[in-house]
This record gives structure tokens, C-alpha cells and sequence, in this order.
């Protein structure tokens, strides 16, 4: 499901005025410092294989490039300013919260400051059901 998932991600990905780089594993590793914790397994795959993807209206974290946006370890420090738990880190910001992603790769819906109690299994479900069919 996973190869099928960041191939269409691929097949899908619009050209860019500025195109995203992909991070290499120092940056990833950069990253974790900044947040003091760890990325899950699924977000870290993602972030090295296809963060340079860009598709529709969502815009998911970023690991390579510290001045964008999306930079993870910025978009942490606003979603915990919101009032994101400490221990969830968000994939995107929504219109009313953030999609995020727990320890153990679970992800939620964090909306008007509660976890919505629908969740995907993982990431590669999230991207399939969430960002592929917006």
C-alpha cells in the first residue's frame, strides 16, 4: 500500500514556481533536535521520500528548508501555542485545526482544541482517504 500510496503522490504532484527539496536524514535528524522528540516511522519516510510533493490545498510539514511555512519544528511550536498536545505533531494545518500524527503513527483530526475521535491507522491511510480525495 505504501508504494502505491507515494507513486501516485508522484504521478499527482504539481509543478511548482519553487520546487520543494527533499531533506536528506540530517535534516530529519535536525528536526527531531528542534522538536525534542522523535518522528515516527511513517512521517519520517514521507518527509525523505515525497515532502517535495505538492498537491491540492493541503500543504503537509517540510523538514529541508527552515525558512518555509511548513518548516515541522515551526508548525509545532504554533500548533503547541494553540494548544496541540505536546506529544502529537501536526502533518498540516487545516481551516480549523491540524491534522497530526502521535508516537505510534496514529493520526487525528485536532479541531476547536479537541482530537476528533475518527483516526487513521496510518499515514499512508491518511493519504490515501484525506489528501488523494480532497
Amino acid at each position: 500500500m505504501e508504494e502505491e500510496i507515494l507513486e501516485e503522490l508522484r504521478k499527482l504532484s504539481e509543478e511548482a514556481k519553487t520546487p520543494l527539496d527533499l531533506p536528506d536524514e540530517d535534516q530529519v535528524i535536525r528536526a527531531e533536535e528542534e522538536l525534542l522528540l522523535p518522528i515516527p516511522r511513517d512521517f519520517r519516510r514521507y518527509l525523505l521520500t515525497a515532502s517535495d510533493v505538492i498537491y491540492g490545498h493541503l500543504e503537509l510539514a517540510t523538514v529541508a528548508d527552515p525558512n518555509m511555512q511548513t518548516y515541522l519544528p515551526e508548525m509545532a511550536a504554533v500548533a503547541w501555542s494553540y494548544g496541540l498536545p505536546r506529544y502529537l505533531l501536526p502533518l498540516c494545518e487545516t481551516s480549523t485545526g491540524y491534522y497530526c500524527i502521535d508516537p505510534d503513527g496514529f493520526i487525528f483530526l485536532w479541531e476547536n482544541g479537541e482530537l476528533s475521535k475518527n483516526y487513521w491507522d496510518t499515514l499512508w491511510e491518511w493519504i490515501q482517504d484525506v489528501w488523494l480525495e480532497e
